[in-house]
């Protein structure tokens, strides 16, 4: 998992939403402390921000029978007849699992078509969106550790976030300049949930796989795809203009793409 992070001015908006079994963090940094009116604002976007992620849990959810991605999924409803959000997301995953080689493949899935590797992240990246004002130098939507941002701290120094060490959690592995969004999958924390699209069973070829870029709902289903596909995953990467990737193997082997954003070290 990702998170945190770098130093600068505080936080005038912090807000937390209960959404698709995690807790997502909503963080706005203001150029300057904001007055009472421009601190209305800025909880306004975070509102707006939160409502987009409830609204993604309700669509998605395939918990919950009435959804409708569960509808589509029984067959009770056809895609013409789902929500346009369903259509704009079966779209970026199908352009996701030809860029994957198929590793990433939402219609290979037991039980039906479920894209819920790239849900969370398209979600946060949407909710992103709806967090942009001039008043702002960032913002940060994080998703259980799937973060989108914009901007960076008021100095002009983006954001640093810490990707964990699968062997201990609660130690970091690397730390990352963030200028977009990055996503980490793995079986480290949740157990064997990844399923291998070619198997239909449960599986994970390293401890854990990063992915940069400018959009979290490419990057979380590529995150997915390599954590499956394994070292060989970087090849489908490497080409993505403004993708990096970052796999720590079982054995606590660590590769990445030539352009991977590590944070210097401070002072450096």
């Amino acid at each position: 998992m990702t998170g945190g992070s770098g130093d600068g001015p505080a936080r005038p908006v912090h807000e937390l939403v209960d959404v698709m079994g995690t807790i997502v963090t909503i963080d706005i940094y203001a150029w300057r402390a904001p007055g009472p009116a421009e601190l209305t604002a800025l909880r306004e976007r975070a509102s707006r921000a939160a409502e987009i992620l409830r609204r993604a849990d309700a669509v998605f959810s395939t918990w919950q029978p009435a959804s409708p991605m569960s509808r589509l999924r029984s067959g009770s409803i056809t895609l013409r007849q789902a929500p346009a959000e369903v259509t704009d997301v079966l779209d970026r995953c199908a352009i996701a699992r030809d860029l994957s080689g198929g590793w990433f493949d939402p219609w290979a899935m037991p039980g039906g078509t479920d894209p819920t590797g790239m849900v969370k992240g398209w979600a946060a990246q949407q909710a992103l969106e709806a967090l942009a004002t001039p008043l702002a130098c960032g913002a940060i939507v994080n998703a259980a550790g799937d973060i989108a941002s914009a901007g960076g701290l008021g100095d002009g120094t983006p954001f640093r976030v810490g990707i964990a060490d699968p062997a201990d959690p609660r130690l970091l592995a690397e730390i990352v300049e963030l200028r977009g969004a990055i996503a980490t999958s793995g079986s480290y924390e949740r157990g064997p949930h990844l399923i291998d699209p070619r198997s239909g069973r449960p599986a994970t070829a390293v401890a854990s796989a990063s992915v940069t870029g400018p959009d979290l709902a490419l990057a979380d289903a590529l995150a997915t795809a390599l954590a499956l596909a394994g070292e060989a995953g970087l090849e489908f990467v490497e080409p993505l203009d403004g993708y990096e990737a970052l796999v720590i193997g079982l054995d606590g082997a660590r590769r990445a793409t030539a352009r991977f954003p590590f944070a210097p070290a401070r002072g450096g």
